[in-house]
């Protein structure tokens, strides 16, 4: 059960566990064929990373619609929305360093959620994402990026199977893999529905071949009881 509350206030939950073990092979299986150097990209991907092209793969599309990650989605965007892409990232050895920083909504605050989900185990030793909780609201949409910031950022650990969803404004970055132990996972995003025909404009450049058109309503709350 998703602490709508703590959700809400914190901009992320991290679900323990929400892959089904059996499907972790497969999933890893699926992230190493899929890699693609960075030239073979639209739009070239950055150094110190490896970039796996995965969403065709019907196992990745059912781990995007986990109903724990629907629901974790549906609460933060708060009306309609769409899964608009999968993309497999891991940081190689002694790179995946990121600043804190937002992704940014694009028409109004909460209208982009992301999720990451771990095929691998992950803490400070390969490169772990790190968030600041409740950094999704600043006082403007512009507010700087204060480095103190970094004091109050929390890094993530946790097992292969675990799946973090945030709202896209959440302050958050990954760190860098200093061992170079796998941390295969994927990074989805899901959309507000009037963000669609912005999306498909676009897609092209992020290399999104999946459709695109399934849409998912946010879960009502309170959760109704069922009747006799």
């Amino acid at each position: 059960m998703i602490d709508r509350d703590a959700l809400l206030r914190d901009g992320y939950v991290l679900l323990r566990g929400a892959i089904p073990s059996d499907w972790l092979d497969t999933l890893r299986a699926t992230f190493d064929d899929g890699v693609l150097p960075s030239h073979a990209w639209p739009v070239p991907r950055g150094p110190g990373w490896r970039h796996a092209l995965v969403d065709l793969d019907p196992t990745i599309q059912a781990v995007c619609r986990l109903p724990a990650v629907l629901a974790a989605a549906g609460t933060l965007i708060g009306e309609r929305f769409f899964l608009a892409q999968v993309e497999g990232r891991e940081p190689l050895e002694g790179a995946g360093h990121q600043g804190l920083h937002r992704d940014l909504s694009a028409d109004r605050c909460g209208d982009t959620v992301n999720a990451l989900a771990f095929f691998d185990d992950y803490g400070p030793h390969n490169g772990a994402t790190r968030l600041v909780p409740g950094s999704h609201r600043p006082a403007t949409r512009d507010a700087a990026l204060d480095p103190a910031d970094e004091a109050r950022a929390v890094q993530l650990s946790g097992r292969a199977g675990d799946i973090l969803v945030f709202d896209a404004d959440l302050l958050h970055g990954a760190s860098l893999n200093p061992s170079g132990a796998r941390r295969r996972s994927i990074l989805f995003g899901f959309f507000a529905e009037p963000r669609h025909a912005a999306h498909l404009a676009t897609a092209h450049l992020r290399n999104v071949r999946m459709a695109t058109d399934e849409r998912f309503d946010p879960a009502p709350w309170p959760p109704v009881a069922p009747t006799a």
